[in-house]
Order: structure tokens, then sequence, then C-alpha cells
């Protein structure tokens, strides 16, 4: 049964576990202090800029919840997008793990906009309402839509003028960056974002996330966060590793790009057939089944409802997803969809 239903479900890239092989050679010092996680240092710098510091962990539940207690003070929350990942899937960590409240806002496509932020900015100084402290966007979202550099610096630049912090959950920045052709830099450093979560295992690593710290004032308590976070991998090295190699040259690209490319290979074959719901500009494509469709073909791919109740389902695209698995997907998306 071919997997249309998450980038996760994916092998890890032939690349990633090459350069765990090379790690696995005699005695390092552990928790990090090794040349393998040495140079993964050297590549956060120049993606990310000279004074971003990068912090491996092993998921990006963690590297969200790691990095938001970094920006945030007891009494602030954090705004955020109602569909976003940090308050749709992850179980509650954000509040469970770190107390952390989330303020979220209604979006019509994923996106987050200073005048929907502003909606969040009420009661300001009352001390019977959590503050907010921190916006966060997802890049790209998770109804796959992106954020344009200019978007992303306007939230910013409004959250940097309130007092607040700007977040990105970056689970899957490298295809965002790819789709706009841009560097990660750019979508990231470039545009004022103070703590970036980079996603390694959607792109094809294997259990390697980076929590990216771009603002120097909150890296000083980052490693203890971690630590207490149950996040800080005793063999540091096989994280890094992964990590490096996919920051080395354009493995972060070309895996990302293809990945892209396959799920604008499906939304144009079968459009016209099924309802598109969303601009498909990353990985994913979102589209309107009818129960026996999603039924019928869900006997041969394996993809997700994402919404019950409208019949709205969501197809992925991964950096190994071929063409011959998109022609035959989208043939039987077609058949189903005329019937």
């Amino acid at each position: 049964m071919r997997d249309f239903a998450s980038d996760n479900s994916a092998p890890a890239l032939p690349e990633a576990l090459e350069a765990i092989a090379a790690a696995n050679t005699g005695h390092v010092v552990s928790y990090g202090a090794d040349p393998v996680t040495a140079r993964l240092a050297e590549r956060v710098r120049e993606h990310f800029g000279a004074g971003a510091v990068g912090f491996p962990v092993f998921n990006g539940t963690a590297a969200n919840v790691v990095g938001l207690r970094a920006m945030l003070r007891p009494w602030q929350g954090v705004v955020c997008a109602e569909s976003a990942h940090l308050n749709v899937d992850e179980g509650g960590a954000p509040e469970a793990m770190a107390g952390i409240k989330l303020l979220t806002v209604p979006t019509p496509d994923g996106k987050l906009a200073t005048e929907l932020v502003e909606r969040r900015m009420t009661r300001i100084g009352d001390e019977h309402v959590v503050q907010p402290g921190v916006v966060s966007i997802t890049q790209s979202t998770e109804l796959g839509t992106l954020y344009t550099v200019e978007e992303m610096a306007a939230l910013a630049d409004y959250a940097h003028a309130r007092g607040m912090l700007l977040h990105v959950d970056g689970s899957r920045l490298a295809n965002a960056a790819a789709a706009l052709g841009v560097g990660l830099g750019e979508l990231t450093a470039g545009v004022g974002a103070d703590v970036v979560s980079f996603g390694g295992t959607k792109v094809g690593l294997l259990a390697a996330e980076l929590v990216v710290i771009l603002d120097p004032s909150l890296s000083d308590a980052m490693p203890y966060l971690r630590k207490q976070s149950m996040q800080l991998a005793s063999k540091m090295r096989f994280v890094s590793a992964q990590l490096e190699v996919l920051l080395t040259g354009d493995l972060w690209r070309r895996a990302a790009s293809h990945a892209n490319a396959m799920a604008r290979r499906l939304a144009d074959a079968v459009a016209g057939h099924v309802t598109i719901t969303h601009a498909v500009e990353a990985n994913s494509v979102f589209a309107i089944l009818s129960p026996e469709a999603t039924a019928e073909l869900q006997q041969e791919f394996h993809f997700y409802v994402w919404d019950e109740h409208t019949g709205e389902v969501r197809w992925m695209c991964a950096w190994d997803t071929a063409e011959a698995d998109v022609d035959a997907f989208a043939a039987a998306i077609v058949r189903v969809a005329s019937s």
C-alpha cells in the first residue's frame, strides 16, 4: 500500500544513514562535545547567520516546546493559528509539559497576519489575563500554504514593536524555502525570527530536529531547558551527523523540491475531477471527496481524512515519492471521483 498520508512515512535519506554509519567509529566525548556536533554548529552559522546557535533534539514536538520555553515568561502565552500544528497535533504538549497557554486565532488559509494577531492584543497589562509574549507561525502551514518573506517580516516587525518575539515552527521549513526559491537564513534570520524549529524528520532524517536560536539573549537557558525536557542526546553525534549532511551542499533543497514537485504533479492530474481546497504551494494537496470515494481509495492507498465533517482529505508527498506512484494514485482518484 503506497503511503500519501505523511512525509513521516518515507524512509530515511540514504545520505542520513551513511552519515550515521560514518559517525559510528571510535570513542568521542558524549552529550554534544564531539567533532560532528562542532561541524554542525558551523553549518548552522552558514545557513542561519553568524550568531545562530543550534540545539539538536529528537522530534518536532520537543523542538517547539523547548524553543518556546526559552522565549516565554510564566505569565505569557503564544499567539498562533487555530490550525497550527502547535495547537492541533502536539497532544497538548505545550500546555502539559511547559504550562504554555496557546492564544489561537481562526484563519482561512492557516496563515496569521498582523490584523489577526491584533485580535489577541487585548487587556495588555491586566494581571488577570495571560499576556501574549510570542507569535508562532508554521512555515509551511498545516494547510500547505506559504508565508512570503514579506509576510513573515511584517509579523516579526509587528511582534517586536510590541515587545513580543517571533517563533517559526519549521517542521517543513525546507519545503517552504525550496518552493519560494530562497535560503533557510532568508526565511528565518532574514525576516527577523527569534527562534526556529528546523525540521529534519519530514525531509528525510531519523529522529533529528534542530532548535535554532537567533536572538542571542535566549541562548544561555537552552542547555538547561533541553536537559529538563529530556531532549539531550548522550550520543549526540548520531543526531548531529544527519543534520550536518542535510545542511551540507543542497541535499535539503533537493529532497524538499522533489516532494513539492510531486504534490504539484498530483494536483495538476486531479484538477477538474475533485475540489482542491487550498493552494498547492509545498508538498501537500487538500481536496474534497465523498466518504464512499475515500473508503474505496483507502483500500489501495493510505492517506488521512483531514475533516470528517466536510470530507476534506490530505495527500502528502515525500522526498522518495515517485512519478509512477503519483500517476497511479491520480488515476485512481479520477476513477473513483468520476463514479
